[in-house]
């Protein structure tokens, strides 16, 4: 059996230009939203001694999350906007007779 790459294969990816402003920017708001989640998980499972649990906890802890992913994702050291950019100006550069959408109307 063999697997031939689809129209957006990582050869694809690797030969895309630098993504726009705009297009990093939308990556790095998708970033920072996947990430907030990911603590968020997370943080449910921190024992917070004596002073945790409750309502207030649960209200306050995604706010706790979207500040720390924030935080993480200004680091610059997941890469995960880099390559939702890269794949975003992938699926732009290609045509629509490689993604299989027929004409571009």
């Amino acid at each position: 059996m063999e697997i031939t790459p689809g129209p957006l294969s990582i050869k694809q990816l690797a030969r895309t230009r630098a993504p726009d402003p705009e297009t990093m920017a939308t990556a790095k708001k998708f970033e920072e939203m996947f990430l907030a989640q990911t603590v968020d998980e997370m943080l449910k499972n921190v024992d917070t001694g004596s002073f945790g649990g409750g309502h207030a906890e649960e209200t306050w802890r995604s706010f706790l999350a979207r500040a720390f992913a924030e935080q993480i994702s200004d680091q610059g050291s997941t890469g995960i906007a880099e390559s939702v950019a890269r794949a975003i100006g992938a699926y732009g550069d290609a045509g629509p007779e490689d993604t299989g959408r027929g004409d571009a109307t």
